[in-house]
């Protein structure tokens, strides 16, 4: 296999570079066109310490003591201190992607030549990605203004040579796998902690691997919703391309195209062609307004990254050019956290209607087929509990859907005084990521039942793919037993891409993405 490098300029990284080198190990390289940049605008920071120009962060204090001034024999240990002091992050770590993710973007800010950092900084993020020293990164303690501080300074502490750190599958002192590494710890000059630490990485990465993830969750969320039509004997007349045409939204075209695609042809759907029933319940007949909302949000949201991604977010600003260090606010999470509480939303809708095919599909009033689809209902209950998960966790994550950027804490007395409580967005978004994956699989179990209990019927040929990769994995329930198990096994068909791709091995590439 070959191995790919990925280029860090500060001006074209992308979603899926950062997915490459965050998940796939990929390695990253600082590019021949960032050095000249960045030597420039160190010299303007080396240039100013020189004329004895007071400069926020280089030789003042920080925050609510940016006017103490902090004489030339201590600028080197201010941000020493800095980074000591920011370091007071609390609870679970972040993964490891995740924080591979955030040395990378934060890499690429300084990359762009406007912090006044060395060269040998950005280098030692790189040599610590590519030979696999992780550091430790508690995932509270960032009120998202200025940047994620506490998360940022854990990162640090170990370039230092301080803090906790991976090497490999073993966790231990951050100065250790710099060693085994082959990596000098960093000493920090004039303006490098506060550059280091000034930025919305860490809310960043957590926002790219959900964006990425929710991408992939809405082709399942769509199978899965075709497959509860079918095993529901829904019609397809709601899916029309003259009905979305005419209310042109791209998501909800796409949707519906999808739908198009997948439920094309099949047995079931020719058994109940002259039932009589004029259209389904909104659950079904409105999927392609539903889940292409939240497509369309997803897109929307991923729009935002994108520039995050290539922005140079910390404070001051150097820009060589004039020689001039400007003090500004691009630190402030705002943009970052407004997308991931839109996020949440969305991903909290998907589960919603989910959860309500689900309970159609266990509840014989609704569905035609047998009680919690189980044969010997009274004696089994089937899948009646499978629907108590899924109402769990769509309930969950309404108390997640919350906002947390409407919130604001003052901090640093007063100095900063409206935050975004952008890191705690993103969290709470990849939190109720997570939950609905997990309804979608209890769809897709509860959806592949149906399928059996309508037998010798077939579904159509994208379907019938679909339901065999589960039943390589989850057999048909014939009598009760533990269903826990088998949600997790089709999790694991939907992280793999399995499901999808017998679905698209069929009805051909759902979305373009």
């Amino acid at each position: 296999m070959n191995t790919m490098v990925v280029e860090v300029d500060g001006e074209s990284l992308t979603i899926e570079d950062v997915i490459l080198v965050a998940c796939h190990n990929e390695l990253a390289e600082l590019a021949e066109s960032a050095r000249k940049k960045i030597h420039k605008s160190r010299n303007v920071v080396e240039s100013a310490i020189s004329a004895g120009r007071t400069v926020y962060g280089v030789n003042t204090g920080f925050g609510s003591l940016a006017n103490v001034s902090i004489s030339a024999d201590d600028v080197a240990k201010l941000q020493v201190n800095i980074i000591r002091s920011h370091s007071a992050g609390v609870g679970p770590p972040f993964s490891k992607e995740i924080v591979r993710a955030i040395m990378l973007l934060r890499a690429n800010a300084l990359a762009k030549g406007y912090s006044g950092v060395r060269i040998e900084i950005i280098e030692t993020l790189l040599q610590m990605l590519n030979r696999g020293v992780i550091p430790v990164v508690p995932q509270q303690g960032s009120v998202g203004a200025s940047g994620d501080l506490a998360p940022l300074a854990h990162m640090v502490l170990v370039m230092m040579g301080e803090g906790m750190a991976y090497y490999g599958d073993d966790k231990g002192d951050g100065k250790t796998a710099l060693m085994v590494a082959g990596i000098d710890p960093i000493i920090l000059q004039a303006k490098e902690g506060v550059a280091l630490i000034n930025g919305t990485q860490p809310m960043t990465a957590v926002g790219l691997l959900a964006v990425h993830d929710a991408m992939t969750l809405v082709h399942d969320a769509s199978v899965a919703a075709a497959m509860s039509l079918e095993a529901l004997k829904g019609t397809r007349v709601a899916f029309d391309e003259r009905i979305h045409a005419i209310r042109a939204h791209e998501g909800q075209q796409d949707v519906a195209k999808a739908l198009r695609a997948i439920l094309k042809d099949s047995e079931i759907n020719q058994s109940h062609a002259d039932c009589g029933k004029v259209q389904d319940a909104y659950s079904l007949r409105c999927i392609p307004q539903i889940l292409g909302a939240s497509l369309d949000t997803i897109r929307y949201v991923r729009s935002v990254l994108e520039t995050e991604i290539n922005s140079a977010t910390d404070n001051p600003l150097v820009f060589p050019e004039g020689g001039d260090i400007l003090s500004g606010g691009n630190f402030h999470g705002q943009p970052i956290a407004l997308v991931m509480d839109f996020l949440t939303i969305a991903l909290s809708e998907i589960g919603n209607v989910s959860e309500r095919r689900i309970n159609r599909l266990v509840d014989p009033a609704l569905s035609d087929l047998p009680p919690f689809l189980t044969k010997e209902s009274g004696l089994e209950s089937g899948m009646m509990i499978a629907q108590y998960t899924a109402a769990a966790l769509v309930s969950e994550n309404k108390s997640l859907s919350h906002p947390a950027s409407v919130d604001s804490i003052p901090t640093s007395a007063g100095q900063e005084d409206h935050v975004s409580m952008g890191t705690i967005a993103a969290r709470k978004a990849m939190m109720v990521l997570e939950n609905v994956k997990n309804i979608i699989a209890i769809e897709y179990m509860c959806a592949a039942q149906g399928l059996d209990l309508l037998s010798p019927l077939k579904p159509s040929d994208s379907l019938a793919r679909a339901h065999a990769a589960i039943r390589e994995r989850v057999p048909v329930l014939e009598d009760d037993r533990a269903l826990s198990p088998d949600i997790m096994q089709i999790r694991e068909l939907m992280d793999s891409g399995d499901i999808v791709s017998a679905v698209e091995a069929v009805a051909g590439s759902l979305f373009d993405e």
